[in-house]
């Protein structure tokens, strides 16, 4: 366990028709050395033709009411689901972060309870969007191992439990919060319900007051095969854990954002077999160190092999191409959110960097202002040590990133498209993957062009109706909603699923079904 006692201080119809998107590049007006107080990026995100169906498939239970009102963040929410995953073998799982696990029948018709998490777990804490059962993932080889990944966090006071980390400098006295990582072991892989053992591999501590920006995400990247690097490597989400907007004597620190010998804003990949199993180096929990990390390879005992990259304020959805490219949605600050390409040993840039500018805090300032980078390294000339998104907008098209996913499935016009969104306003946009990744280039200035895609139904006499997703939302709920929510997922046959955590509903992106029935994507 590595902890400290005394605290440091402060120091969207088709786009085919376009052969190539170019780059964007930030405008010159930008480049001055003095903090910007207008808009940061003034071209706005808007809608260039490109229309999608979006079909309702299921809703989850209502769970309103089933935790207390002071513990739910939420309570007028029918359902907090944030994830669905489809297994290999059809079978489709979605979560209710209230403490559910749910196993959706072959026709999308019922949700079945597949295991309470809660009954397990009685200090989970809901009173944060990311709270309670947070995340979910099952081991590529789950129909023969049984073994999947919960991510849930708890309350500190009054847990028996010693965290494997608090953030460095702090104490057990400072510990507010608990994040768990564990691992199930279903006695029979095949069946609808869970019965099995359960292991902890790793438990990390919050010194915030509010539990902002827990490690919410437990990733395998589904493209590795047998015998890849990446194949059984498990992913976490990389978090600042409230160290910018937590409140509390504890938060806003920028010295905890930039180390190598701590887990804020780092994301992890780690072998989820015991050291006892592997004979491997042993992290910070009962889980193996991989090797091919970056810095479990630099021989310097100062930093933890099981970081893969570090630098994010809250990527807090993570995904893969076909190719092996791995994308980070980061949630910004008071400015900019922002898609990476993730690289093995890269730095993000946060507290320091906020998009491809300087962030005001390590200045002294505050950490709602933004600063031009140098000419010099906004061109790419001189090179900082930062990697740098390839996809940014600024807080008047959204306020936080939803997750995406390179987009390779049925519907024509969105395939070799990034698919993502924002969480709050419910907006879904689009960018060419190939324009993103040559904006992977080294150079601050240079990222990919994002539009938004219009959503429509189908009514019941086959007529397209254009909608949004917080519209759609409203209607299940039948009252205005104050944020949509959204979170975007993936089918096994690459699909995507919008969900929302105000009412439960789990709708796909699907062809344009004309007016007629649409047959249940990928079932």
């Amino acid at each position: 366990m590595i902890t400290a006692t005394t605290k440091a201080s402060e120091t969207f119809v088709c786009t085919s028709r376009i052969a190539i998107i170019p780059l964007l590049i930030l405008s010159s007006a930008a480049i001055a050395g003095a903090q910007i107080t207008s808009n940061p990026l003034p071209e706005p995100i808007v809608k260039r033709g490109l229309a999608v169906e979006v079909k309702d498939l299921v809703r989850l239970p209502d769970t309103r009411g089933v935790r207390p009102a002071d513990r739910d963040v939420n309570p007028a929410g029918w359902a907090r689901v944030s994830y669905v995953r489809d297994l290999p073998d059809g079978r489709r799982f979605a979560n209710d972060s209230r403490g559910f696990l749910y196993l959706i029948d072959a026709g999308n018709q019922t949700p079945h309870l597949y295991a309470d998490v809660e009954a397990i777990f009685p200090l989970g804490v809901y009173n944060r969007l990311e709270s309670g059962f947070i995340g979910f993932a099952f081991h590529p080889e789950f129909a023969s191992n049984g073994l999947f990944y919960t991510v849930h966090s708890e309350m500190g006071a009054g847990n028996s439990k010693i965290p494997d980390f608090i953030p460095i400098s702090y104490g057990l006295k400072d510990v507010t919060y608990h994040n768990v990582i564990t691992e199930w072991h279903a006695t029979n892989p095949a069946a609808n319900t869970f019965e099995g053992t359960r292991r902890e591999l790793l438990r990390e501590a919050h010194v915030v007051q509010n539990l902002t920006h827990p490690m919410g995400a437990v990733e395998f990247n589904p493209f590795a095969k047998r015998g890849d690097e990446d194949y059984g490597l498990l992913y976490t989400s990389g978090s600042d854990h409230g160290f910018s907007n937590g409140s509390g004597p504890n938060a806003s620190n920028p010295a905890q954002t930039q180390r190598l010998d701590s887990i804020m804003t780092a994301i992890l990949r780690i072998d989820p077999r015991s050291p006892s199993v592997t004979h491997g180096q042993k992290g910070l929990g009962d889980y193996t160190i991989p090797m091919a990390n970056k810095f479990a390879a630099d021989g310097d005992p100062n930093t933890l092999g099981e970081i893969y990259a570090y630098g994010f304020r809250n990527a807090h959805r993570l995904s893969w191409d076909t190719d092996g490219t791995m994308f980070a949605s980061d949630i910004g600050m008071n400015q900019i959110e922002e898609v990476n390409i993730v690289h093995n040993g890269g730095n993000y840039g946060w507290m320091k960097r906020e998009g491809y500018f300087d962030n005001g805090r390590p200045r002294g300032g505050a950490l709602d202002q933004l600063y031009p980078l140098a000419p010099e390294i906004l061109d790419g000339r001189v090179k900082d040590g930062f990697t740098y998104p390839v996809i940014a907008y600024d807080h008047d098209e959204g306020r936080a990133v939803a997750g995406g996913f390179a987009y390779h499935g049925r519907i024509a016009a969105l395939n070799g498209k990034f698919v993502f969104g924002d969480v709050q306003s419910g907006r879904v946009f689009v960018s060419d993957v190939s324009a993103m990744k040559k904006a992977d280039d080294g150079i601050p200035k240079t990222v990919a062009p994002v539009e938004e895609i219009q959503l429509y139904v189908r009514d019941a006499s086959g007529k397209r109706v254009d909608v949004s997703f917080r519209g759609l939302a409203e209607k299940t709920m039948g009252k205005d909603l104050t944020r949509a929510d959204l979170h975007i997922g993936r089918s096994r046959e690459g699909e995507l699923f919008l969900t929302s955590r105000q009412d439960g509903m789990i709708r796909m992106l699907v062809p344009d079904s004309g007016g007629a029935a649409t047959p249940t994507a990928g079932r």
